[in-house]
């Protein structure tokens, strides 16, 4: 194998943020990190396993993902761990290997982040989240180490194993939703260069299994990590000008924006107009609590008020958890939620290993609109209760010091908490979020409220003082 030299730390504690690996290349990490990371968590997902190590690594379609994915597995199998390597794939992908085969994942990603960016998110057997609580931690320090000191051999390296899951992957997702004699939909899907280029011919078309009645429209399904018609962030309202405009264009009934790993998944109406994930969090969860009544549903602190207000005219238990992935998958093992929502347009299922998978909910979504006799905006009109801001991101040199600002502005009007930044609810139903980023050198913001007029209120005073060092 490839020796690794003892190096500095590398800034891995600078790569290493709250649920996952996340940086430039080389920059800020480099294969010898990536080597670092493999031996470490080995070390620390493996631990409490009798049998022989054993990952399994996937990565999507960043420049760089080769040669890091290449050395994390050379580092694992130093360790002593097989490494079952899956080759391009989307981060539920991974999730699904993880849990069908019942051992550690990596995936490899950057999500919607630029190209020269790549990051790890880890996950234990069954697709079990790692975060910064629950083991991210020990890997960094591991690394670390490792960095300094070099990676020590085990007794007996590790054997490198190729898989092709992509049919499986498929064949499970299918499975989980019913879309039998459904009426004939037109769809518009906005891969971005990314992995739903790839995902998405296998679980909507004909390459696995009978076709649907699903007529699929393509838009930049090349794998691309160089991103050349747009970044793969549908967050960004930008990034979604093509999809509403073919949308409009071909008469389609609907149309799917997916991430750079398409692990998220965003919708827009037959008007080319985007459906808020909330509302598409709720439509989920009446799905869901219609099969498996009175059961529990996690939704982020940033979920539209309707979100916990459908979730309890549908029989089910609404749970508020704070922003990331492995903060909300961790809720939903505690209490064994049927489903979780987030607005940043992760979905995650009980019958998905309590992962996220953005594939799934859209089969959710073509299923209910195929059964119903009525368009998408008819569908969703219900869940659309509130006016939000949508989340607005600024560069600030003292997050800590600007939430201050405005917790001193606002907060003796409302009810404050501290769940993940600063949420402060008012009497009228309105409410404020100010939060750092987890994964970019950012604060948040999200408003909503029962008006445009209260919301843009609320919205532009926070704002002011969020940017403007709070007058």
């Amino acid at each position: 194998m490839t020796p690794f030299p003892p190096v500095d730390d590398g800034g891995i504690a600078r790569v290493v943020k709250a649920y996952d690996v996340r940086g430039v290349v080389p920059d800020d990490w480099d294969e010898t990190v990536a080597a670092a990371l493999g031996a470490a968590f080995v070390d620390v997902a493996c631990a409490d396993r009798s049998e022989p190590a054993r990952i399994v690594v996937a990565r999507d379609m960043r420049p760089s993902g080769p040669g890091l994915v290449a050395a994390f597995a050379d580092g694992a199998r130093r360790r002593g761990a097989t490494v079952v390597d899956a080759g391009l794939g989307s981060t539920d992908l991974l999730y699904f290997a993880s849990g069908r085969l019942a051992v550690p994942g990596a995936m490899f990603t950057a999500s919607h982040n630029p190209t020269r960016y790549n990051g790890v998110k880890f996950c234990r057997a069954g697709a079990v989240a790692i975060g910064q609580d629950s083991g991210l931690a020990e890997i960094r320090d591991r690394a670390a180490g490792y960095l300094a000191d070099g990676i020590p051999a085990a007794t007996s390296p590790g054997q490198l194993e190729r898989a092709d899951l992509l049919a499986d992957y498929a064949t499970f997702l299918r499975g989980r939703v019913d879309l039998s004699g459904i009426r004939p939909l037109k769809v518009v899907v906005d891969a971005g260069n990314g992995m739903a280029g790839l995902t998405v011919p296998a679980v909507l078309g004909d390459r696995v299994l009978p076709a649907l009645p699903v007529q699929v429209v393509a838009l930049y399904f090349e794998l691309d990590g160089s991103f050349p018609n747009h970044e793969a962030n549908p967050l960004e309202p930008a990034n979604l000008v093509d999809l509403q405009r073919a949308v409009v264009a071909e008469g389609a009934d609907l149309g799917l924006a997916f991430d750079g790993d398409a692990d998220r998944c965003f919708v827009v109406d037959a008007h080319g107009r985007a459906v808020s994930p909330s509302a598409i969090t709720c439509l989920v969860a009446e799905r869901e609590l219609a099969r498996h009544p009175g059961e529990t549903v996690i939704h982020n602190l940033i979920t539209s008020k309707a979100v916990p207000e459908v979730i309890a005219e549908s029989g089910g238990r609404p749970v508020r958890t704070r922003v990331g992935h492995s903060f909300i998958k961790a809720e939903m093992a505690r209490t064994g939620a049927v489903f979780g929502g987030e607005h940043s347009a992760h979905y995650y299922f009980r019958d998905f290993w309590f992962a996220d998978t953005g594939m799934l909910a859209a089969l959710h979504v073509l299923a209910e609109l195929g059964a119903a006799g009525t368009s998408l905006a008819e569908l969703v009109a219900p869940y659309e209760r509130y006016r939000a801001s949508g989340e607005i991101n600024s560069t600030v040199p003292s997050p800590g010091d600007r939430i201050a600002a405005v917790r001193q502005r606002y907060g003796s009007s409302g009810r404050v908490d501290d769940l993940d930044g600063l949420t402060i609810e008012f009497p009228d139903g309105s409410w404020i979020n100010v939060r750092p980023s987890n994964t970019e050198p950012l604060l948040r913001l999200n408003v909503e409220a029962p008006t445009d007029e209260r919301m843009h209120e609320l919205r532009d005073g926070a704002l002011a003082l969020i940017r403007a060092g709070g007058a």
